[in-house]
């Protein structure tokens, strides 16, 4: 089979013929009909992520090795089980959860594995789905698709999930206010997300007019472009001087981190999603003196994929898929979601 590897970081991706692996056990083999591209892919290829006092942050550091074969937003088919898979046959459109970890850790016990001590996700630590076809190590991580269209359910599995993660984090109630940092994929689901599962005014900032026209589609209340003026003020404005209850920062960079901060009203809570990197300094008394939350939200749990594919399936939400790529074209796809080019989501369709 065909699979695009990361042979060494910041080199392009490379093509390669490798034996297509037989499952076992419970293992299942599932034909790759989209794999998402993912901003994750992107950090892996270059090696790591902006750190503090512009320390880089390499992923071999976290136990990434190469080679390796990215791309956890895997949906597809099935095409062979192994001997101990049950509940599942060959033909069944599903979409594959990432996220493994190791099974014994405190995270997996409690069904956390998205956070587990010693994680085994695809197309991070194990080979993923850039490729004709991925190995699932259990059938456990698959969501059945039934009419879903692979291409546009693909990122539902990092994308949406971050977004699922982030919005119920932020804990919004009726009629408060929710700010949304970047309109990317992640910041155009969770507009949608938000929308489907709370009754918050939702504001989205943005440089892109053009993707903040998108998140006005997808219903945002409020669109706010930060290289118009000042975000901050601009939001302070929307809520009568106080600030907003929750901000979700799908950036979180040290830029964006302190505008975020700003923003918040007295028990707000500010998501941190983005891994855009660097560092800000925080003002400490603030934190308790106006009771802030400050939390992180990393990717989701299985049993929310499972919640989250269901809303999918009623319509209420829909992956922005604005650029397919063949799996020849890989290193134009991510070169693309570098340069900031891409609205929503670009797939892979090997």
């Amino acid at each position: 089979m065909k699979v695009a590897r990361i042979i060494k970081t910041k080199e392009p991706l490379k093509i390669e013929d490798i034996a297509t692996p037989k499952p076992a056990g419970e293992q299942v083999l599932v034909k790759v009909e989209s794999a998402g591209v993912c901003h994750s892919d992107l950090h892996l290829w270059e090696g790591g992520y902006a750190g503090p006092q512009g320390v880089f942050m390499k992923v071999e550091d976290r136990g990434v090795k190469f080679p390796l074969t990215p791309g956890h937003e895997v949906a597809g088919s099935i095409v062979e089980v192994g001997d101990k898979v049950s509940g599942y046959k060959k033909g069944e459109k599903v979409l594959v959860y990432p996220w493994i970890g190791c099974g014994v850790c405190p995270a997996c016990k409690a069904g956390e594995e998205n956070v587990c001590d010693a994680p085994r996700s695809l197309g991070v630590y194990q080979d993923g789905g850039y490729g004709e076809y991925a190995l699932v190590p259990s059938y456990r991580y698959l969501v059945r698709l039934d009419n879903l269209d692979p291409s546009a359910a693909a990122s539902l599995a990092c994308s949406g999930l971050t977004a699922f993660t982030a919005v119920k984090k932020a804990q919004v109630k009726d009629g408060e206010t929710m700010v949304i940092i970047g309109a990317g994929g992640l910041g155009l689901m969770a507009v949608q997300i938000a929308k489907a599962i709370t009754k918050a005014r939702v504001a989205i900032v943005d440089i892109d007019d053009k993707k903040l026209a998108e998140a006005t589609r997808l219903g945002a209340d409020v669109v706010v472009n930060s290289g118009a003026g000042d975000p901050v003020q601009n939001v302070k404005g929307l809520t009568n001087g106080l600030g907003a209850e929750a901000v979700i920062d799908f950036v979180n960079n040290a830029k964006t981190a302190p505008n975020s901060f700003n923003m918040l009203r007295k028990r707000g809570r500010m998501v941190m999603v983005g891994l855009f990197g660097g560092s800000m300094e925080l003002n400490l008394p603030l934190i308790p003196l106006r009771a802030f939350t400050l939390t992180g939200a990393y990717t989701g749990k299985y049993a929310d994929l499972v919640e989250l594919v269901e809303i999918a399936k009623k319509g209420k939400i829909q992956s922005v898929v604005s650029r397919r790529f063949k799996l020849d074209e890989v290193n134009a796809a991510l070169e693309e979601l570098k340069g900031g080019k891409i609205i929503g989501r670009a797939v892979i369709n090997p």
